[in-house]
C-alpha cells in the first residue's frame, strides 16, 4: 500500500516536472533566413519535450522571447500588437511556426529575385 502512494506520487511529481531529458534552447532568431529552420526546429522539439502541458499562449510567449533583432524583431512587435488587440489569426503554436516560416520565407524568395537580378547586370 504505502509502496503504491508513493509510485503514484513519484509519478505525480514527474508529471509536474515535465521531461527530465535535457534539450537544448533554441538560439535567437534575428530573421536571417539561414537561421530559420534550425530555430523552428528547435523551438518545436524543446516545446514538446518540456511545455506540452502550458497553454497556447505561453507556448506563443515563449516561442517570441528568441524572436530578436534584425528584421525579426519588427515582425514580432507588429504581431505582438495585433495579439494584443486581437486582431491575429494565430492561435497556436503550431501557426505561429507556419507564419515564421511563411514570413521569412517569403524574404528568402525576394532575396533570390534580387541575387539573379544581380547577375544578369
Amino acid at each position: 500500500m504505502i509502496a503504491t502512494l508513493q509510485q503514484q506520487v513519484n509519478t505525480m511529481l514527474l508529471q509536474q516536472q515535465g521531461s527530465r531529458v535535457e534539450v537544448t534552447r533554441p538560439q535567437v532568431f534575428s530573421g536571417k533566413i539561414e537561421e530559420m529552420s534550425v530555430f523552428v526546429n528547435a523551438a518545436c522539439l524543446y516545446i514538446r519535450m518540456k511545455m506540452m502541458k502550458e497553454v497556447a499562449v505561453t507556448q506563443m510567449a515563449w516561442v517570441l522571447l528568441y524572436v530578436q533583432g534584425g528584421i525579426a524583431e519588427a515582425w514580432k512587435d507588429n504581431l505582438l500588437d495585433k495579439l494584443a488587440k486581437e486582431e491575429s489569426e494565430v492561435e497556436s503554436v503550431e501557426q505561429l511556426f507556419t507564419k515564421i516560416r511563411n514570413n521569412f520565407g517569403e524574404i528568402l524568395e525576394e532575396e533570390r529575385k534580387i541575387e539573379q537580378l544581380r547577375m544578369i547586370e
